[in-house]
């Protein structure tokens, strides 16, 4: 008996922006955002994203002699969804490209990205073949650049401190409450809501 089983292609669908930024971060005083930016500026849990040799470089920098622990990076979480700083190092590919945008969205807000090297900045010395990616920015917003093939781990640490000052000084009210119009987002692994009055109870 042939049984097959019925499968029906699952086409991405629009799904509402979320909401994420509540009242009292909105409406909340000077000092307290002070605080609040003073807390995520020296408690940065990183992802890091190592792809090629620019990887062995964000090692170099976590280790004794460099130490970013020091200025509150804290390197190795455990995954996505306890980081909230990726740093992508290395040859961003068009197949590993939907691996980096799934990662970051598994991410929770508010999230930062730091594009370590050439070739994750704008594809390197690998910009013009077929299979890499012109850049990580490409596919998910990018807060920090550090050029250099390979960047020493003094330029991450240089990095690490601009990400630091621009956290310093941002207002979530203005990097989440813009009257541009934001992408929707799509995903394949949500099926649409039923229609209203179509099919069920009216």
């Amino acid at each position: 008996m042939d049984v097959t089983p019925d499968v029906t292609p699952v086409t991405p669908v629009d799904l509402p922006e979320p909401r994420r930024l509540g009242t009292l971060a909105r409406l909340a005083p000077e000092p307290m955002k002070v605080i609040l930016n003073w807390g995520r500026r020296y408690s940065l849990w990183v992802f890091n994203f190592g792809l090629a040799c620019c990887a062995i470089e964000f090692i170099a920098a976590s280790m004794a002699r460099h130490d970013f622990i020091r200025l509150g990076v804290i390197p190795f979480a455990p995954g996505p969804r306890q980081a909230d700083l990726m740093i992508v190092s290395g040859t961003v590919t068009d197949k590993m490209a939907p691996a980096v945008k799934r990662l970051y969205e598994q991410m929770p807000e508010p999230k930062y990205v730091i594009s370590f090297g050439a070739c994750s900045n704008c594809g390197g010395p690998y910009w013009d073949s077929y299979s890499v990616t012109k850049g990580v920015d490409q596919i998910i917003p990018v807060d920090v650049y550090v050029p250099g093939c390979p960047p020493r781990p003094e330029a991450l640490l240089q990095g690490i401190l601009k990400l630091q000052e621009k956290i310093a000084e941002e207002s979530l009210g203005k990097r989440y409450t813009t009257d541009a119009p934001v992408a929707a987002l799509r995903s394949g692994l949500v099926t649409p809501p039923p229609a209203p009055g179509a099919g069920g109870r009216a």
